[in-house]
């Protein structure tokens, strides 16, 4: 497949040469993209601007009409679209298929929800005074989006920003632009005016300084490593630049005493376990109590022994390739290192190199300990450190023990004890004996280091809106 910049309504190839994409389950080439840089990344936010009054100026209703028309053409061709993707990130084909029918959601959910982005009328202090808030798109946005998800990140922020009334340019990451590239023709097909959306691909380090310091830039979402989440916040200091950021994660699970194991087990699997543990949102640190340890730590085990692991265009396969060498390098450093500080590899704990393919065995360790850089690092693989506690404060208190705040999971069956544990943990989304607890109409997004504001629900469209009062003296 060869990729395109879309800009301004065109598919047009320019930049300094080519980016090559490969499916990392075999190392094969399965296309290429512009490597596009400033002058591209210029060209897409002054269309975006050029766009914006036209658009902006559109009712909600016509905008609606035609996010519902992109939503069911991804439902259309959602199987192709999710071998697009397996082929290029290397997730199974289910799980693909599944990625589309999320990013789908969004995409309904915001053409519904922006009919009832309501401003208000407030009570004046003198009678000849009328108070007005408005609300009104933020204008130009751009948003740099990962490799791990590559069509419901964009999805996710291309939807809402569209719904209430801006105009958007995307930058994908140069692992996996081809899924972004068939999203935006679709989008095309689908009506979008020219200019609206524009799609750049390329150098990140060129695409991103440029879409931090031009004028026309209003916000800039972006979702990725904390560590260049600080770095954007940087660039964009000077400009006080609206930013919304979805960043790393350290997700703890924990499994009280009266957890339903069974339960408590296929929670854990579902979560960490999930596109091969590349997620941010995956369990990162598991702790268990000591009274079921044995139990839960003996079912877990034979769980992971039934996933199997190849490439994710083959039918029965639950476990695809990591997605680069740093990637497993990074998976079998984690592994080593628990093993050196004491760890005990129960299953898995081994890696599969064939050429430029980089395949992890699903893991679990037992009698992991603070110590380990498994307990302290996101791994962003497929293994799964126990650690044994004994009350539940003693739980919290080492679930909350990070710089992260993304996501946290518990299991319980116990009203009172799981509102304690609910209240007492520092993250921004909690799943209670629910191992994926994403969805569109709900707010997703971390505290502390984990990111600023929400995508998804009601706050989701709030983010590309601002806040407009207006004093009329009668």
């Amino acid at each position: 497949m060869k990729g395109k910049h879309f800009i301004n309504g065109q598919w047009i190839e320019s930049g300094d040469g080519v980016i090559d994409v490969y499916n990392p389950a075999n190392g094969e080439l399965v296309g290429t993209v512009p490597n596009g840089g400033e002058e591209e990344a210029t060209r897409a936010i002054e269309a975006a601007a050029a766009a914006f009054p036209e658009w902006s100026a559109k009712t909600v209703y016509e905008r609606a009409e035609i996010l519902m028309k992109w939503h069911d053409l991804l439902l259309e061709h959602k199987e192709d679209l999710g071998k697009t993707l397996t082929t290029e990130m290397g997730k199974p084909l289910k799980e693909a298929i599944g990625e589309i029918q999320y990013s789908a959601s969004f995409i309904s959910w915001f053409a519904e929800e922006a009919k009832r982005s309501y401003g208000r009328l407030v009570p004046a202090s003198a009678p000849d005074k009328r108070i007005q808030v408005l609300k009104q798109p933020v204008g130009v946005v751009v948003s740099i989006t990962p490799w791990n998800f590559p069509a419901a990140m964009i999805a996710r922020k291309m939807a809402p920003a569209l719904a209430a009334g801006c105009t958007f340019v995307s930058k994908p990451a140069e692992q996996t632009p081809l899924t972004a590239v068939r999203l935006f023709e679709l989008a095309e097909e689908a009506g979008v005016p020219k200019g609206v959306i524009n799609l750049v691909t390329g150098d990140a380090k060129g695409i991103g300084g440029v879409f931090t310091s031009h004028p026309s830039v209003r916000k800039l979402t972006f979702t990725g490593s904390t560590e260049v989440g600080k770095i954007l916040m940087k660039q964009g200091a000077d400009r006080m630049l609206n930013l919304s950021l979805e960043l790393g994660g350290q997700a703890p699970m924990i499994v009280l005493d009266d957890a339903d194991i069974d339960k408590a087990v296929e929670g854990v699997v579902a979560s960490k376990f999930r596109n091969a543990g590349q997620t941010c949102v995956c369990g990162n640190r598991i702790f268990v109590q000591r009274s079921i340890l044995e139990t839960f730590t003996e079912k877990l085990k034979e769980a992971t022994t039934k996933l199997k692991v190849g490439n994710g265009l083959t039918e029965d396969v639950n476990i695809g390739p990591l997605i680069d060498k740093d990637g497993y390098e990074k998976v079998q450093r984690h592994v080593n290192d628990a093993v050196e500080k004491g760890a005990t590899v129960l299953t898995g704990g081994e890696g599969q190199v064939n050429g430029d393919a980089y395949f992890f065995q699903p893991t679990v360790l037992a009698n992991a300990n603070t110590d380990m850089l498994v307990m302290n690092e996101e791994t962003f693989g497929p293994v799964a450190p126990i650690m044994v506690f004994d009350e539940d404060h003693e739980a919290v208190r080492l679930a909350n023990d990070t710089r992260f705040g993304l996501a946290a999971y518990f299991f319980t069956e116990n009203l009172s004890r799981g509102n304690a544990i609910m209240e007492g943990l520092d993250y921004g989304i909690i799943g209670w004996n629910d191992g994926a607890p994403s969805v569109a109409q709900a707010p997703f997004g971390g505290m502390k280091e984990s990111g600023l504001g929400r995508e998804g629900g009601v706050e989701g469209l709030e983010a590309f809106l601002e806040t407009k009062y207006v004093s009329i003296k009668m």
